[in-house]
């Protein structure tokens, strides 16, 4: 059970050392180190080079169809995906070091959910700055390059986070699978019980012991004991007058 535990939820050296080189290389790692990236595309672009200042208005419009609300949402979704992954690069770091399962199991569970709505998330602004830059008449003072790679990393974040939705998953449901194996140990006794059930003793009924009537040897069978057992045969005697001659 307890090394069911330390497998669970993706973490197969909970309580090791930190192998850095391991780390960059895993492929969870590379994905959102790329989202991570194209997040800040996305905002420094818009931040960047993502407003104009129309000839005939003071203020600086977006170019997205001058929709500010367009702007105001890449910008946001892009500077939380920003930090969101800088703070899920040092829970991979620090999941590795966790030995509780259950801290283990939320930390995946928060990845899950986050990678799958800012997939949903993403998804929008892809639509939306889309459908904003395609509404767009007056393009000549726009710097169509930052609008176009907005757009672009927009998309090329769907994926990315589609990944790590994927990849929070595989690692949630290994973790379940890992604490839901049988287990095939004896289960303890209860030391509350003072017999198991199985082994209970019988209740004790004790017999009553009733002693037979004891008869006196009678007196009138001759005592073997006084006869000898068998009767001595001497052999017989030879002539005691008999003399070997002599010669």
């Amino acid at each position: 059970q307890e090394s069911r535990e330390k497998d669970a939820y993706g973490a197969a050296l909970a309580g090791g050392d930190f192998d850095f080189y391991k780390f960059i290389r895993q492929p969870q790692t590379i994905v959102r180190f790329l989202s991570w990236i194209f997040s800040i595309v996305v905002f420094a672009c818009i931040t960047g080079e993502g407003y104009i200042n129309p000839i005939h208005h003071p203020e600086a419009k977006c170019v997205f169809n001058q929709n500010d609300s367009a702007c105001h949402y890449a910008v946001g979704i892009g500077v939380i995906a920003f930090l969101a992954c800088v703070a899920f690069f040092v829970l991979d770091i620090y999941l590795p070091f966790m030995s509780n399962a259950q801290e283990r199991k939320i930390t995946v569970m928060a990845d899950l959910g986050f990678s799958g709505v800012w997939t949903f998330l993403w998804f929008v602004c892809f639509c939306l700055l889309a459908s904003q830059w395609s509404q767009t008449n007056d393009d000549n003072a726009i710097p169509k390059d930052a609008a176009r790679a907005t757009i672009a990393f927009s998309f090329f974040s769907i994926a990315t986070w589609g990944i790590l939705t994927y990849f929070a998953l595989g690692r949630y449901r290994h973790g379940v699978n890992n604490l839901a194996m049988p287990t095939y140990t004896e289960t303890a006794p209860d030391i509350n019980t003072p017999y198991p059930p199985t082994y209970a003793p019988t209740s004790y009924n004790p017999t009553t012991y009733n002693p037979t009537t004891y008869t006196p040897y009678p007196s009138n069978v001759p005592d073997m004991q006084q006869q000898p057992p068998f009767t001595q045969t001497l052999p017989p005697k030879g002539d005691a007058g008999y003399e070997p001659p002599s010669f």
